[in-house]
């Protein structure tokens, strides 16, 4: 079981290193390090990884002590906000102060309904 926070590189270019960056999450901006409290059990296969990069799916996030996939998402050109994470964002999120992710999907979302 995979508990408490763990710490994990961005990668530049991406929908999370955009979020994390607008939002001032970063541990270290320079190396696009940031941190997740995590909580499961389960894992994202690295069997399939190149059969979901193939179909378009970027890795853009990856653990620093385990290089394990932590945020994995597409493309805007291919969808306005599809992004899965390893992490518990609302761990971090407090009323007045939401996660970076929360905060990106609901101005993805806002920006469709206009």
């Amino acid at each position: 079981m995979r508990l408490g926070k763990w710490e994990a590189i961005v990668k530049k270019g991406t929908k999370a290193f955009e979020l994390y960056e607008k939002y001032n999450d970063f541990i270290d901006e320079s190396k696009g390090l940031t941190s997740e409290r995590h909580r499961h059990r389960f894992e994202f296969n690295n069997d399939y990884l190149e059969n979901f990069e193939k179909a378009g799916f970027v890795i853009s996030a990856r653990s620093v002590e385990e290089d394990l996939v932590e945020i994995i998402e597409l493309p805007q050109s291919e969808h306005p906000f599809y992004l899965g994470t390893q992490g518990h964002p609302e761990y971090k999120s407090r009323p007045l102060n939401p996660h970076p992710i929360f905060l990106g999907f609901i101005e993805s979302v806002s920006r469709l309904k206009k």
